[in-house]
């Protein structure tokens, strides 16, 4: 039996040391070569398959510490806001942790088949009119009144999980990629990953996170995030790393994801693909050693299947 990520990466998760761990066999994914989108682009890529993660995202890196700390810290349930990864996620871990879980998400804003996981194990949906940071909102207050552990990625736990995606590129490739893509929608895995390469190489690639021209309504949806909670951080991390946030359009989103099904047989969902937009568009130079973060699997979005051959 494989190690969970708690306990492969445990020197760098201090706040589990003595915790029972919540894991449903998270992290360890797959770093898939690319190879005929690297000779299209004239780069050596990798893609980091998140979507092999157990409830089908990069989130339950995160929710394996957030709610192992919250079980051990007394809470009887969690909350938070989501477009339906983090809600996926949470409702998962809570269940496995055998506490409560509540999930707020802005009307419409969601896959359904993303909630389709969140009521199959049993957590309760919230709707609130508005946006996800009306939502985000909502689930502070709920947080407050009812006890729950808030686990956004403004939770510290969260991020701590996360990075060690960063730990398994450096172990993987044997050092730093020169460049890292990744989708870009509340910036708390850009974060996550600047984070992780410093504690465990000392140093970035350089980052360029992709957001969707369209915040507020992109087909995207897993991005649909109109305020970046994290933008500072992800501020910081480009000047640091010498990177730029790459802005994408709708078209670029559904080319790139196109791209990565047909020519990879790498099936994400459409948000996935923004890094993919974001290499299309330049972000990295010829002969490049490259990652891209597949945040989650295309299954979290069927429908997108559909919209997009319609």
């Amino acid at each position: 039996m494989r190690p969970s990520l708690a306990e492969r990466w445990a020197d760098h998760l201090p706040q589990l040391a003595g915790v029972p761990v919540v894991t449903l066999g998270e992290g360890s994914t797959p770093l898939l070569p690319a190879p005929r989108l690297s000779e299209r682009l004239g780069i050596e890529l990798w893609l980091k398959w998140e979507g092999a993660n157990p409830t089908g995202s990069f989130k339950d890196r995160g929710m394996t510490v957030a709610v192992s700390r919250a079980r051990a810290d007394g809470a009887p349930g969690v909350v938070c806001a989501s477009t339906g990864n983090t809600a996926a996620s949470a409702a998962a871990y809570a269940a496995r942790a055998g506490i409560e879980a509540t999930i707020v998400v802005a009307e419409g804003a969601a896959a359904a088949s993303k909630l389709a996981q969140v009521r199959a194990v049993g957590a309760r949906v919230v709707e609130v009119p508005g946006t996800f940071s009306d939502a985000y909102d909502a689930s502070l207050g709920l947080a407050e009144r009812e006890g729950f552990a808030q686990v956004n990625s403004t939770n510290e736990h969260r991020i701590a999980g996360q990075m060690t995606a960063a730990f398994e590129i450096v172990e993987e490739l044997g050092g730093l990629p020169d460049v890292l893509t990744l989708p870009y929608g509340g910036g708390g895995n850009t974060k996550a990953y600047a984070r992780g390469f410093l504690a465990l190489a000392g140093a970035l690639p350089r980052l360029h996170p992709a957001q969707a021209e369209r915040r507020a309504d992109t087909a995207a949806s897993a991005i649909r995030i109109v305020d970046p909670i994290h933008r500072h951080e992800v501020e910081e991390a480009m000047v640091r790393s010498g990177g730029a946030v790459v802005t994408v359009s709708e078209e670029e989103i559904a080319a790139a994801w196109h791209a990565v099904r047909h020519e990879e047989g790498v099936f994400c969902e459409p948000a996935s693909a923004a890094g993919i937009a974001a290499l299309f568009a330049g972000a990295a130079r010829p002969g490049e050693r490259v990652v891209c973060v597949l945040t989650g699997h295309g299954l979290k979005d069927p429908a997108a299947v559909e919209r997009a051959a319609a």
